[in-house]
């Protein structure tokens, strides 16, 4: 190997002629101390990249190398670009494992690799960039060592659990195979370094301390400055619960762990033999979440999502080859009863092109997977689970998929309910005509140019407002009359039939089951073309579709609310529309952005009890229009309070008054009325 001593000289002189000849690769000197290393050319252009390795006897990197090698013994170079920026990534194809008595080729010492390496860029055979790297690399000793990192046992990855590490272990290592200042949970900080900045280190999430205590919480006031109402008003809660958890789902949640009050919490918010309803968390006949990888911050993925009974998702997530074997649910799934469900498992495989791998690909990956849940009622009968994989290279990244279906068992092919009876929020309102498919009303769904005539289409979902919009290209040579019935055409293709589904199991064979749509049109194509002697100005071009849909409760079944749609109102807004350009317009085509909205009106089953002259007047009073809510002041002594039993909260008002009692007799001010009641 060669001296350490001589390679730092050498990157050091190398590093500043780099450095002289102006900006190139980002960072331009490196320190590797793991398996890859990453940079950027930045401010030149290269056609050729070529990575060389010092020699091992003189330790002299090549002055100009534009041979185009990307391959070099345990070495590999990658090369990606974007625009006017490259990526390089160095690679180490060597297997860093310390020699045991039955292995070969393997590592005899601790310090396995030191040497130095370069990588060219050339532009018209001519270098114009030089990276340069200081290769430091140990062997691996352990496989393991229980702080929340993978662990590998035998080649089998176990992925610790991310309630407790959402974070990684050291958040602040921000650069691949390089130190970071200030991090001292960084792996690749050697002692050494470490002592540069050991005093300043980065605390909090941030610096990998996932759940630092706060003030108010009993076991961190332990100090003689506590106040000494501290022990009786301060919060107990497990470091367990922290915000930086990650997990958002829908449905019921509850603590890891009971609190100092003894509050017998179950792990399963309740129980279920009288089955699911719309959004409780599906649990295993083990009584554990039946989980699906889905979206949370930051577009990124939570592998141990809990999936909410009859809410539909479909998400992608970015993963690396490591990370994209799926564990499927091996246990049956509670049916909402006590019943198990198997889970029926389909598998595919994908043809992938692996001839380009660098290193050994990765197998059975997964692409895709879908979930079709069927449902009646409360229950769930049957789990279908579609799973499609394949082989992929190391340096790829796969785009999963990840979908969710809940089918009524009384579906057909062709027909999907939204309820049985009344609707359940998220689902398609259902719409048809006479003696036609039952079909649904839409909303565009812009592509990444906005323009409508490329736009898609996405059903209305019960329950939810939602807007959207395109771009309507206008031909500058139609009138006005023209443009107004072409825009009024493409929103009425939005809501193109006139009966709406009362409830969400509507039968298109019973007339009783179905609303008629009103329609208000509030405009005429046959206005004037322009508007005294201005030309290019249209006046009342329906620009905005309104959708109105009244709902209401209409029963409960089983204890649970029915929701039915009442009425369905669809009306336009006009605008004035002028053409946005100069004296003379040279294009040939303007643009008109335009709009369609739904909103859910829901009406009260029964009116609203009007306000007294007391609430009319005394506003102060009001808690919703008042930031101090003086009704509110004993509220957890009130029904409306469920973060614990009635009878324990009761209970402990009750002992907070007779402490309260205690304190005020024997208070100052009541010994003094004592004692003058005393004297009289």
């Amino acid at each position: 190997m060669v001296s350490r001593g001589l390679l730092w000289g050498l990157l050091v002189l190398s590093g500043a002629r780099a450095q002289s000849e102006g900006p190139g690769f980002k960072p331009s000197l490196i320190y590797m101390s793991g398996p890859m290393v990453t940079a950027s050319l930045v401010g030149s252009s290269a056609d050729v990249f070529s990575l060389s390795v010092a020699d091992n006897e003189t330790g002299m990197l090549p002055l100009e190398d534009c041979s185009g090698r990307n391959r070099t013994g345990d070495w590999s170079l990658n090369v990606t670009s974007q625009g006017n920026v490259s990526r390089v990534t160095v690679l180490l194809t060597r297997n860093l494992q310390l020699c045991t008595a039955n292995r070969t080729g393997c590592c005899t010492e601790v310090l396995c690799l030191v040497t130095a390496l370069q990588v060219s860029a050339c532009q018209d055979s001519t270098v114009v960039a030089i990276l340069l790297i200081q290769a430091e690399i140990y062997a691996n000793t352990s496989s393991g060592n229980g702080t929340g990192k993978v662990e590998t046992f035998d080649n089998a990855t176990v992925i610790p659990n991310q309630v407790y590490q959402p974070l990684g272990s050291c958040p602040c290592n921000l650069t691949a195979g390089a130190c970071d200042i200030r991090c001292c949970c960084d792996q690749e900080c050697t002692p050494e370094m470490k002592r540069l900045f050991n005093g300043s280190c980065f605390g909090g999430v941030f610096g990998g301390d996932v759940n630092p205590p706060f003030d108010q919480l009993c076991s961190a006031q332990t100090g003689i400055l506590t106040p000494d109402w501290f022990p009786f008003l301060c919060v107990q809660s497990s470091l367990d619960n922290t915000p930086f958890l990650g997990y958002f789902y829908h449905g019921s949640t509850t603590p890891s762990k009971v609190s100092s009050f003894k509050i017998p919490l179950q792990a399963i918010p309740r129980s279920l033999h009288n089955g699911y309803k719309q959004g409780d968390p599906i649990v295993t006949i083990d009584n554990e979440y039946f989980a699906v990888p889905q979206l949370f911050l930051s577009g990124q993925c939570a592998n141990e999502a809990p999936v909410a009974f009859l809410q539909d998702f479909a998400i992608e997530c970015l993963v690396t080859c490591k990370e994209g074997t799926n564990v499927l649910p091996s246990v049956a799934i509670n049916d909402g009863a006590g019943d198990p469900i198997n889970p029926f498992v389909t598998y595919e495989k994908k043809t992938t092109d692996i001839g380009r791998c660098v290193d050994n690909a990765c197998e059975k990956v997964t692409f895709a997977e879908d979930y079709t849940i069927i449902w009646e009622g409360r229950r769930i009968t049957e789990v279908k689970i579609s799973v499609l994989f394949g082989d992929i290279c190391p340096e790829d990244t796969l785009r999963q998929k990840f979908t969710v279906n809940f089918v009524s068992v009384n579906a057909t092919s062709t027909e999907e309910f939204s309820g049985n009876p009344g609707y359940h929020i998220g689902k398609p309102v259902r719409a048809a005509n006479l003696d036609s498919p039952v079909t649904t009303l839409n909303l565009w769904k812009p592509d990444g140019h906005g323009l409508c005539v490329s736009a898609s289409r996405t059903p209305i979902l019960f329950g939810l407002d939602a807007v959207s919009g395109c771009i309507w290209e206008v031909d500058l040579k139609e009138n006005c009359s023209q443009l107004r019935e072409n825009v009024a055409d493409s929103l009425k293709s939005l809501v193109e039939v006139n009966l709406v589904g009362k409830r969400g199991n509507s039968n298109s064979s019973i007339p009783d089951d179905w609303v008629e749509i009103i329609r208000l049109d509030a405009f005429d194509p046959s206005s004037n073309t322009s508007v005294g002697i201005l030309k290019g100005l249209c006046p009342g071009v329906p620009a905005h579709l309104n959708i109105r849909i009244l709902t209401a409760d209409v029963g409960a079944v089983e204890g649970i609310p029915q929701q039915e749609i009442l009425g369905v109102q669809v009306s336009f807004s006009t605008v004035t529309w002028q053409v946005q350009c100069p004296l003379t317009c040279e294009d040939k085509v303007g643009f008109l952005p335009i709009s369609a909205a739904v909103q859910f009106i829901k009406i009260p089953a029964q009116p609203p009890v009007p306000k007294t002259r007391f609430q009319i007047n005394y506003t102060e009073f009001d808690c919703r229009r008042n930031d101090v809510c003086w009704p509110e002041l004993f509220y957890p002594l009130t029904r409306f309070y469920t973060g614990e039993p009635y009878s324990q909260s009761l209970v402990k008002g009750l002992v907070l008054v007779f402490f309260i009692l205690i304190a005020v007799l024997l208070s100052d001010p009541w010994r003094r009325i004592c004692d003058v009641w005393n004297k009289k």
